[in-house]
């Protein structure tokens, strides 16, 4: 979602005027190979609503800038450190919690935490990079989730566009986050729009 605050900027304005959720990834440079705009420098307009997702290999040494911004939903690494330990910090504060899988990482390693979390993101794509593949296999995380918690909010990363949304959200998927197909699109509303019917 941008490496400076100006790139940052750009890429919220093209999409603020269409968009009704928007999803803003950050990331440390360390868990993630890139560094993206840290979270204090992070804004929108107001009434859209916001997920974050924190790619940081230690999140709860930001605890409070994500607090202070009040974001509606913050997503983190079941591969970080100190996952339970952020989830109780922000337990009972009016934001909704996630936890991110990587492609190797099984539905298992949440388990002990499922009961707290009200989003799961299925992360098929590149950490700090736009683009990715549609690994059609991690729909059976889908399954399983559904399974453990039938209203658990699921959230699909990597490989979103035109030709892969259907299938996606078919699959159980309810949130479908998508980055390079519209940023990069020359049109990123016609775009938006594409991906609304394909999955109507």
């Amino acid at each position: 979602m941008g490496k400076d605050p100006r790139e940052y900027r750009a890429a919220i304005e093209r999409v603020c005027e269409f968009a009704e959720r928007i999803h803003i990834d950050f990331a440390d440079g360390k868990f993630a190979p890139t560094k993206l705009v840290p979270i204090v420098d992070t804004w929108w307009p107001v009434g859209l609503m916001v997920d974050f997702h924190i790619m940081y290999q230690k999140p709860l040494e930001y605890i409070e800038d994500i607090i202070y911004q009040q974001p509606h939903l913050v997503i983190i690494h079941a591969e970080a450190e100190g996952v339970e330990e952020f989830l109780n910090e922000l337990e009972g504060l009016g934001i909704k919690l996630g936890v991110a899988l990587l492609k190797q990482t099984p539905v298992d390693t949440i388990k002990p935490i499922l009961e707290k979390l009200d989003h799961v993101l299925i992360f098929s794509g590149d950490l700090g990079y736009y683009g990715g593949i549609v690994d059609y296999g991690l729909l059976d995380k889908v399954e399983e989730l559904r399974q453990l918690k039938p209203e658990i909010e699921i959230g699909w990363d990597g490989g979103v566009k035109d030709g892969t949304a259907l299938r996606l959200a078919d699959g159980g998927v309810d949130v479908l986050n998508v980055g390079g197909y519209i940023q990069n699109s020359p049109n990123p509303e016609a775009a938006y729009d594409t991906l609304n019917v394909s999955i109507s």
